[in-house]
Parts: C-alpha cells; structure tokens; sequence
C-alpha cells in the first residue's frame, strides 16, 4: 500500500505541476477581475470536481470489491449505501480540504484583503451535496478511473485558483506568485490522491494480489 502511494503520489507531480504553472498564469491577467466573477466561476468548478472526485472514490473502491480489480467478486454484489457514503465523503470532504481549507490558509498567511473560506456542501448544499450522489451512482453501474481521475486533478487546481482569486485586491509581490504556486500544487496533489487511492481502499477488506493497471 505504502509504495502504491508513493508511486501514485511521484507520478501525480509533473501534472499538478503543470496545473499549478497554468494557475499563475491565469492570475496575471485576473487580478482586476471582479470578486463576484471569480466567486460564480469557483461555482462551477468545485461541483465539477465534486463528481468526478465522487466518481474516482467509488470506482476504486466498488473494481476492488465487486470489479475487475477482484475477481473473487460478482459483479453487482457492491453494497450501494456504503458506496454512498464513501463515495460521497471521499469527495465532498476532500474536494472541501482541496478547494476551500488550503488555499484559505494561504490567503490568510498572504495576509489577502477578500480573504474567505468558501464551504462548497454548505454555502451551495443544494447543488454540490446532490452531485457527490451523482457521481456515485454512475460509479456503481459504469466505474471508470483514468480519466475522471484526470480531470478531476486539473479542475481541483483551478478550483483552488479561482477561490484565490476571490482573496487578491491588488497587484501581488513576486514571492506571493511562489507561495500561490506552492499552495496551489499543496492544494491539489496530496488532498486528491488521497481520495482517489487512499481512502476508498482503506475499506477494502482484502486487497487483491494483482491490482492491476488503471
């Protein structure tokens, strides 16, 4: 498991890299945008994120259990309330700590003027709450990881972005663009392997020898 991680985690760099890059660039030509602008934007990215987080928690878990990943299992024998639960804490939890806690930590120690933390499952409930549900029903009758997976990294950077850019008032110092690059790619890299590979296959029972390539 631990090396699985570290594999997961030394393969995730060069893409959260390179999200995080697009990121600062983006904040050059977005510092005079309009708080409530970047706010709707940040509203359209972090539920996104949320299903596809959903998605990739749940399908780790149910093609471990009940899927190729294990062929001891029939297919269909998955149990869908613990799905649910996995799936659906898995994301929003995580997406939360993603999208919201970290880069709020680093508006803080940046000392932002707009600082906020911007709790998506409660500020916006009716809309990102439903969508965790979402996902994980499509994990339970078409669970797929590569490129959910994908897409969920690179909307979770500009999800950070965007709840960034909603803290900035005014032109940044040359270090603030290192450390905004830092947290975002803090933001990003360990929150979404983490619930993508860590926490959907802390439930499973029994690991299977051959895990196989996603």
């Amino acid at each position: 498991m631990i090396k699985h991680i570290s594999k997961e985690l030394k393969n995730h760099i060069p893409f959260t890299s390179f999200g995080a890059l697009t990121g600062i660039l983006v904040i050059f030509v977005s510092l005079k945008m309009p708080k409530n602008i970047s706010y709707n934007i940040f509203y359209v990215l972090h539920p996104i994120h949320v299903v596809l987080s959903a998605m990739v928690t749940a399908s780790i878990y149910k093609l471990h259990t009940c899927g190729r990943f294990n062929k001891k299992c029939l297919k269909g024998q998955c149990n869908l309330w613990l799905l649910l639960l996995i799936g659906y804490v898995g994301s929003v939890g995580i997406a939360t700590l993603s999208d919201s806690v970290i880069p709020f930590l680093g508006e803080t120690l940046l000392n932002m003027p707009h600082r906020g933390i911007h709790l998506g499952f409660i500020e916006k409930w009716w809309l990102v709450n439903p969508l965790a549900v979402v996902g994980v029903i499509f994990a339970y009758f078409r669970p797929s990881t590569k490129v959910p997976h994908a897409g969920h990294v690179l909307l979770s950077t500009w999800s950070s972005l965007f709840h960034i850019l909603m803290a900035v008032g005014a032109a940044l110092q040359w270090f603030s663009y290192v450390a905004v690059f830092v947290f975002l790619f803090l933001a990003v890299w360990i929150p979404c392997c983490l619930s993508d590979i860590v926490f959907p296959l802390l439930f499973v029972k029994e690991q299977p020898l051959n895990q196989g390539k996603r």
